[in-house]
């Protein structure tokens, strides 16, 4: 297995017992996972993960999600227009300072 770049992590609001039901998920977060994953495979960008998570604890500002190893926490981001934002920041290097949780 190649070891990637990045990894990012969505929250999808699991909780123990399996079940979505956190604000990431009433918010459309895995749905915006999807466009996350065909965006990153359109860039060419093969050395980026992505994966669901449990709940992030980050609820007042969810959707959320992680990039590491840089660990930078975003949320608040609700749009495939928002994702591009963070995806076009993350090609470059830099975070997307709009969506990072202080």
């Amino acid at each position: 297995m190649q070891k990637p770049k990045h990894h990012i992590f969505v929250c999808g609001s699991y909780r123990t017992g399996g079940d979505s039901q956190g604000v990431c998920s009433k918010k459309d977060s895995l749905q915006l996972l999807q466009y996350l994953e065909r965006e990153l495979s359109d860039r060419g960008l093969a050395d980026v993960f992505v994966s669901s998570t449990g709940c992030l604890k980050v609820c007042d500002r969810g959707p959320a999600m992680v990039i590491y190893p840089e660990n930078w926490w975003y949320g608040r981001f609700e749009n495939e227009e928002d994702i591009d934002n963070i995806i076009d920041a993350l090609e470059e290097g830099r975070p997307a300072d709009a969506y990072l949780i202080a």
